[in-house]
């Protein structure tokens, strides 16, 4: 260890531009065992491990399974790195390291997380080697028997659905789990494309989960195909993961507009189609202009996806500076790599159509920063006489996400705050007793590594309910 010295940090090869935008297969190939030991060996060991203790959300053993790695004990590593995390492969892949562990690393040389210039240890991209070098060699995640006689109904099989059933199933209970799409997996299958997450990674999991005996309903929406209260009766304990998927828009009045799509249902029939299911050809882009709005993640997803798609341009249009925009570093780097036009500061007022026609672009005003002793992140201020219009063809709406309307919620006295996310106590408890929940369903729409933290923790905290009854 201690050889950051001597070695630089050095990320994985990613793929030449020209090759990977004809297809969304990962970019970025995975370190060989030698590799992925070497760039451990650059770790500090930390007394105080900052990317444990404030970076990683499930405050993973980043330290240790480095340091194994490095020793060449793949198992053991990988052994630790599956201890605290639900899916430690999928998370390398889609964390936000640049914000998270790598950014709270010692060896950072760049507080605000740039993927050029820090020395941080490539934690995520270690992470994925360790997974994937393991169950290359035979390797699986261990699971208790199921004979607690125990049940838990999870409603959701995304992110925070899939870790509770993870961690009660190393407890020996039984998970049942609800899923009203046609796949298991939630956004981690229809919601992140595949250039940053191909799906054989996701059902890999949702296998293992099978296998050790999580049961599992596809196509079964809650209170339609089954009610919430025949689940409520059946089980010890309900958790529900139902995320926040509901897109934000600019005006209403123009959201049906066949060339207004939102995100996540763009991403979905885009991973439909690639999966040859049946999907709304309404959302193919090939040869059209595309205009994305928005800076997270999400509309990284879009542009890329709007590319690997034949869009003829592809646009991103955000109301702030690229310094203030809150997705990974790395994904904006990658977009502009591949083709994609950024406009900054430049900030959308309404829809623009011709009469008994389609919209045709968005009129826009410029904006610019300014900054407060109480407001470092700045107040956007539009600038007059700037307002323009920029045209597309199809305008995807990547704002953000909200709680979407959940009838049988309310039907059972389960308390939402203003914004329609679930309440939870201090043990993720809902107002419902033996009813719990997490992820962006309580928390507004957030991470995936957050949401798999409250899978954990839910289910910890639903172990402790259900067998403190015997």
């Amino acid at each position: 260890m201690y050889e950051f010295t001597k070695i630089e940090r050095i990320d994985p090869v990613v793929k030449p531009t020209n090759e990977r935008i004809n297809n969304f297969k990962e970019i970025s190939k995975i370190y060989t065992e030698e590799e992925a030991g070497t760039q451990a060996s650059r770790c500090v060991q930390c007394g105080n491990p900052y990317c444990s203790s404030t970076g990683c959300p499930l405050s993973n053993n980043i330290p240790q399974w480095l340091k194994f790695i490095a020793d060449k004990d793949l198992e053991l590593a990988f052994n630790i790195s599956n201890e605290t995390s639900p899916f430690p492969e999928i998370l390398g892949r889609i964390c936000p390291h640049d914000r998270l562990c790598e950014g709270a690393c010692t060896l950072n040389e760049n507080n605000e997380g740039s993927i050029d210039s820090h020395g941080a240890i490539t934690i995520g991209s270690i992470e994925v080697s360790i997974s994937e070098k393991g169950f290359e060699k035979g390797f699986k995640p261990v699971f208790e028997s199921i004979d607690s006689g125990k049940s838990v109904a999870i409603i959701g099989s995304g992110p925070a659905g899939l870790s509770c059933a993870t961690f009660l199933l190393r407890a020996g209970v039984k998970p049942v789990v609800y899923e009203s799409n046609d796949q298991a997996g939630g956004l981690l299958t229809y919601g992140i494309p595949g250039f940053k997450l191909e799906k054989k990674s996701v059902q890999r999991r949702i296998d293992f989960l099978l296998q050790a005996g999580m049961e599992l309903h596809l196509n079964t929406e809650i209170g339609k195909d089954i009610t919430f209260e025949k689940i409520y009766k059946e089980h010890d304990a309900v958790f529900l993961g139902i995320g926040a998927t509901e897109g934000r828009v600019l005006d209403y009045e123009a959201y049906n507009d066949d060339n207004i799509y939102m995100a996540v249902p763009f991403l979905t029939n885009i991973q439909k189609k690639l999966e040859e299911l049946p999907f709304d050809k309404k959302f193919e882009v090939s040869g059209k202009n595309v205009m994305v709005i928005g800076g997270g993640d999400t509309a990284m997803d879009c542009v890329r996806t709007s590319v690997r798609e034949g869009a003829a341009s592809v646009k991103c249009v955000y109301r702030r500076d690229e310094a203030s925009m809150p997705g990974s570093r790395k994904e904006v780097k990658s977009a502009k790599e591949e083709g994609v036009e950024f406009i900054f500061n430049t900030t959308p007022k309404n829809f623009v159509a011709e009469k008994g026609k389609n919209v045709k672009g968005v009129s826009y005003v410029k904006t610019e920063l300014v900054y407060t002793e109480n407001n470092n992140r700045g107040k956007i201020v539009e600038l007059e006489g700037t307002e323009h219009v920029i045209e597309a063809d199809v305008i995807i709406l990547a704002l953000g996400f909200s709680n979407q309307k959940i009838e049988f919620l309310e039907k059972n006295d389960i308390q939402l705050n203003e914004w329609g996310a679930i309440i939870v106590d201090e043990k993720q408890q809902t107002s419902l007793d033996r009813v719990f929940a997490g992820g962006d369903t309580t928390r507004g729409a957030d991470l995936v590594v957050t949401a798999a933290l409250d899978g954990r923790e839910a289910a910890n905290h639903i172990l402790d309910a259900i067998f403190e009854e015997d």
